[in-house]
Order: C-alpha cells, then structure tokens, then sequence
C-alpha cells in the first residue's frame, strides 16, 4: 500500500527536506514503497506535477520550484498491476490534486479510469461537480459510495488539494498502526516556514517542529495554512465515532470534513 505527504503554507517554501525525510520513510517501509512516485504543487490557480516510475529515494530534487502546497505519493503497486508512469497519483484536474491510499476488495462500481485509483479519481469530480461544488462535500460523498459499494474496506485514505487547503478522509477495517493517517495544523518547517501537513505516518524532519496527531478511523478532516482563515470551503461534520481525545479530530485548529472498477482495488 502506498503513501502520502501534503504540506500546505500561507508563503512559498523549499520541498526539498520534506522530501528528504518522506522518501527515507519510504525507503524503510514494511510495505515496499519503490514502485514509482509523484509529486504535485500549486502553481498560482493551478496545478503542475512531476510523476516516476523510480522509486522516490532514487529522486532528482532540482527540477521542483518553491510553492505553498505540495501533494506527494509513492507507491506499491498492487499484485500484477503494472509499473507505469499513468497510473502514479497525484492525479490532477483544473482545481484539485488527488491521492488514495488503501485497498478495496469486491467493488461494485462501474466508472471509467485506468487503474482502480483513477477510477476513485473519476468519481471524485463528478460528485465534485454536482452542487455544492466543494471538494469536501465530495470526498463525503466518495466515501459513502465505496463503502456502500463494497464487500470490503480494508482501508480507503483519500487526501484532495486543492485552492480551500488540503482535505482528508480516512477509513480503515484494520491495521491501524500503518493506515492511521497523521496531522498536523501548525508545524514549523526546517527552513522556519509554518505550515500544516497530514501524512501516512508520523515522520521526523530534521529541523522541523512537528506536533502529529492520529486522523481518527472513519473521519474527514481539512487542513489550512497556518495564520490564514478558511477559504470558501465550507465542509460538513465529519464521522466521529468513538473516543476521539488526543486526536486530529478533537484540535481546533483542523476544520471538520467529512470502465469497471476491479473487484479488488488498491493504490
């Protein structure tokens, strides 16, 4: 199963040591992660993207401009699902940058898409483009449907960004120690930048100041650049089952959000 990094900030700062400390995680995964990678950043009202099929730690970091908001992915491919730049996440429309991580088995859902996480991404924009129009609103959305649609949820992760900030969904029927996603809403980067980041695991950056907190099991949650109010998103109430002390879900600083897909799908 792959992972995921999103790190967003009122000001445009260097990637590069976030990059360092994420592929060093990837590199000494339980779950080989070296199946190719992207990496999406904001560019203005848009979106640019550099994707792989090296893994992450065998990188070329000198081709990534400063931004505010970055989306990254490694991943493992899934059984015999080739290894092939197109299926690599980010995925990217006009507005959003888009990635899953988890594993589905006995989907019932027909979409089209290339690969079963493209197809996620195909349903993603169409809810997207129904009223209200908000990635949130959407991600919900997404997640009642595959849930409702499948025999099995081993884990559905779904990290969107877009120009509101970086939103979350998370859900998993086992394995917390490596599904459990981590946040934080107001971390102090290496190069003294503030920012907020959600990521598969709780990772050390050397010189950074990070307080992680777990995203709880079933919830949505929506990050924004320290020091900058919410923008238009307005995101629903999110699931919140259970004792949710000591987590994402209870920090005010984090906003509530709540072809034929294979059988078996996964990032």
């Amino acid at each position: 199963m792959c992972r995921i990094l999103a790190v967003t900030a009122r000001r445009t700062f260097d990637v590069r040591p976030w990059l360092d400390a994420f592929a060093a995680r990837c590199r000494t995964s339980g779950e080989y992660q070296g199946d190719g990678w992207g990496l999406a950043w904001r560019t203005g009202d848009g979106w640019e993207r550099y994707r792989s099929v090296d893994p992450i730690w065998d990188r070329d970091e000198s081709r990534f401009p400063a931004s505010t908001t970055y989306l990254v992915h490694a991943r493992s491919a899934f059984r015999d699902t080739p290894v092939a730049v197109e299926h690599n996440m980010p995925f990217l429309d006009d507005r959003t940058a888009f990635a899953f991580n988890g594993e589905l088995r006995g989907v019932r859902l027909s979409v089209p898409g290339g690969n079963g996480a493209a197809r996620l991404f195909h349903l993603f924009g169409r809810f997207r483009a129904a009223p209200p129009g908000l990635s949130t609103a959407a991600l919900e959305r997404l997640d009642r449907t595959v849930v409702a649609r499948t025999d099995y949820v081993r884990a559905l992760n779904l990290v969107v960004a877009d120009e509101g900030g970086v939103h979350i969904r998370s859900r998993f029927g086992e394995d917390p120690d490596y599904f459990t996603l981590h946040a934080s809403a107001d971390a102090r980067g290496p190069r003294g930048e503030r920012a907020a980041v959600v990521c598969s695991e709780a990772m050390t950056v050397p010189g950074a100041d990070i307080e992680w907190l777990p995203v709880p099991n079933e919830s949505g949650l929506s990050l924004h650049p320290p020091g900058e109010r919410p923008g238009r998103e307005a995101p629903p109430e999110p699931t919140r089952p259970g004792n949710q002390s000591g987590t994402a879900a209870q920090d005010p600083r984090f906003s509530p959000a709540p072809s034929v897909l294979p059988r078996d799908t996964t990032c």
